[in-house]
């Protein structure tokens, strides 16, 4: 595993739930090739666009890679860096307190697109004025717009 991907991502709703889009940019350093992918959904969560975003580009790549996927998402980031999946899994998909785990569906899918890689988890400040997380910003916003009655 040679390669290197830097992935930034960002989820957006128009509401929570509401209309809401995703958006991922990847980055090959030895390159300098960048990837956009975006998409969305009428009726969502804002926390399920962010996992989707980040299931959707572990997916785009075609083979093993060293992966740094940076997200303004406490929520993501936190899960695989504070252990949460692994006792949210070893607890059946409940967490501390008992309760089903929100957005198991996204959360096993985004554990097998990740388990062919090697990711490190980033948080990075939303908002912040970083290019690239305001470029995905950017994109899921527009996506989301685009389920808005009059969205373009």
């Amino acid at each position: 595993m040679s390669a290197q991907v830097v992935i930034f991502t960002d989820g957006a709703c128009s509401g929570n739930p509401g209309p809401g889009g995703w958006a991922a940019r990847m980055i090959h350093p030895g390159s300098g090739k960048t990837l956009d992918l975006s998409g969305g959904e009428p009726l969502t969560t804002n926390n399920r666009m962010e996992l989707t975003a980040a299931l959707a580009a572990l997916q785009a790549l075609k083979r093993p890679v060293q992966v740094e996927l940076h997200s303004d998402s406490q929520y993501l980031v936190r899960a695989f860096n504070e252990g949460w999946l692994d006792r949210w899994r070893s607890n059946g998909w409940r967490t501390a307190s008992k309760k089903p785990v929100e957005n198991q569906d996204l959360w096993e899918r985004l554990l097998e697109a990740a388990s062919r890689h090697r990711v490190q988890w980033r948080h990075v400040a939303g908002h912040a004025g970083h290019e690239h997380n305001e470029a995905c910003d950017r994109l899921a916003r527009e996506e989301a717009m685009k389920f808005r009655p009059g969205g373009s």
